[in-house]
């Protein structure tokens, strides 16, 4: 299991960015939400999707990260330097925490759910979780909590009721005001 952190301090390809956590308590929304903007890097991450090539990471790009609380789950939302949305990235997690420098991490077990906003989904390495487990990585019952995140969010998806998708533009609009040297505008 890998423990990722989401202001990417390793991540070699960038140059230049910049980050700010936020911690909101509303009614929509319990948990961190980050914000990480890409200003300078090597090279754009490209990535393909059912034969379709898409741009995840080049220069003026915005990640945007929901850290729900209590929840086995992150969302990261891409925007590309005009602020659309390029996907929905869903990371399934064993659990989340806090640096003590107040940087989000969360222990990823391997399920992911990508959706485009073209609405195409997609569950990605669901054989990265079996082989995780094969070599003692991950218990059988944490690989059972897993699917059954991903079975939810997958459920919420295709019935219109996954609230992160309109959550991702409203928070990308309305906390612009609340990030520091209007780095989202």
């Amino acid at each position: 299991m890998k423990r990722k952190f989401s202001d990417r301090a390793n991540w070699r390809r960038i140059l230049r960015k910049s980050y700010t956590c936020l911690s909101l308590d509303g009614d929509d929304f319990r948990g961190l939400v980050t914000f990480y903007r890409i200003h300078e890097l090597r090279e754009p991450l490209w990535k393909e999707y059912n034969g379709k090539r898409l741009c995840l990471a080049d220069k003026g790009f915005l990640w945007m990260q929901h850290f729900p609380r209590g929840e086995h789950f992150v969302v990261t939302t891409m925007f590309d330097d005009k602020g659309k949305v390029v996907q929905w990235y869903i990371d399934i997690c064993k659990t989340q925490g806090l640096t003590d420098q107040k940087v989000p991490w969360f222990d990823d077990m391997y399920l992911d759910i990508v959706v485009l906003p073209s609405g195409e989904v997609f569950l990605l390495d669901e054989d990265e979780l079996e082989d995780a487990v094969q070599a003692g990585e991950v218990t059988v019952r944490e690989a059972e909590m897993a699917k059954k995140t991903a079975g939810r969010l997958l459920s919420l998806i295709r019935n219109g009721r996954f609230r992160y998708f309109t959550l991702s533009l409203k928070h990308r609009k309305s906390l612009a005001e609340r990030v520091s040297g209007k780095e989202l505008s």
